[in-house]
């Protein structure tokens, strides 16, 4: 080429930026403050939910608790015992326009079985909540118990160390999986229990997780991929051998089998048919003679 290609000088609209300096975390979450609002909010907003029948004693014991959680952020709480629902919604000293679905992630959790204090951790920032449904994964009841034990484990081990590994807070209740955590933790801990309904044992998924927690303190590999170190398990369906019952085999013949012989053929043969029927005529002469 005779002409040499020049660079391309991207950075010729950019203005340097004094108050812009490394020291600054750009990912920090600023707290939301009451006065960052103008305004009170123009609409209420509310979101309801119901619960079932066997929460109603605890629910009513921890709401003046719930009331006053809720309180700080302005935001107002009903309990309906006559239709099984509660209600969370905006007032007019809200002022945290997220708080709200906040509390109504609050309240999705009471209703999965979530004991208070740990549900209203759900308010601060950076926990965020998945209730993952796992009841229409598999179609067996049996197989389905058997699959939902193995995320508890002996005296809850494998539970435990799923909440260690993804620092996340795990409930399992009836047909679904309540999870409460950090989002990253939230993705993993998802991943191990739709693969542990679909017969994916949750060891497996730990046991990467505690290399991959190994590998985050290194810092020579944070640019490399952790592909090499990584184990890979092999799919294996062992299927149990039927016993087989050899049936042994007839001889072929093309003439079809010989009736059956009847009753009366049977006893034509035998003689027997010839002797009841003279005791038969015998005993009736005797009843007319009589």
């Amino acid at each position: 080429m005779s002409e040499e290609a020049q660079p391309k000088n991207n950075n010729r609209f950019r203005k340097d930026k004094p108050w812009d300096t490394d020291d600054i975390d750009h990912w920090k979450i600023e707290e939301f403050k009451p006065e960052h609002l103008a305004q009170p909010f123009t609409e209420e907003s509310s979101f309801a939910t119901l619960f079932p029948k066997y929460r109603e004693v605890y629910l009513r014991e921890c709401w003046p608790l719930l009331t006053k959680a809720l309180d700080k952020y302005g935001i107002a709480c009903v309990l309906d015992l006559v239709e099984g629902s509660m209600t969370v919604k905006t007032t007019r000293k809200s002022y945290d326009p997220y708080s709200i679905l906040k509390a109504r992630d609050l309240i999705k959790l009471l209703a999965r079985s979530v004991p208070f204090p740990q549900a209203v951790k759900i308010m601060e920032d950076g926990i965020a909540c998945d209730i993952i449904k796992i009841g229409n994964i598999t179609r067996n009841k049996e197989r389905f118990v058997k699959r939902r034990q193995r995320l508890i484990g002996p005296n809850g081990s494998t539970l435990k160390a799923i909440e260690l590994l993804t620092k996340c807070y795990m409930m399992v209740q009836g047909n679904t999986v309540s999870a409460m955590g950090p989002y990253k933790g939230l993705k993993d801990l998802r991943r191990i229990v739709i693969d542990c309904m679909k017969n994916i044992h949750p060891i497996y998924h730990i046991k990467e997780l505690m290399i991959k927690r190994e590998l985050a303190k290194d810092p020579k590999l944070a640019t490399e991929s952790w592909d090499r170190f990584l184990p890979h398990f092999k799919k294996r369906n062992v299927k149990s051998k039927k016993k087989v019952i050899e049936k042994p085999k007839k001889e072929y013949t093309p003439f079809p089998p010989a009736p059956q012989k009847s009753k009366i053929d049977l006893q034509l043969e035998s003689g027997e048919y010839f002797l009841n029927k003279k005791s038969n005529e015998g005993g009736v002469k005797r009843k007319r003679g009589e």
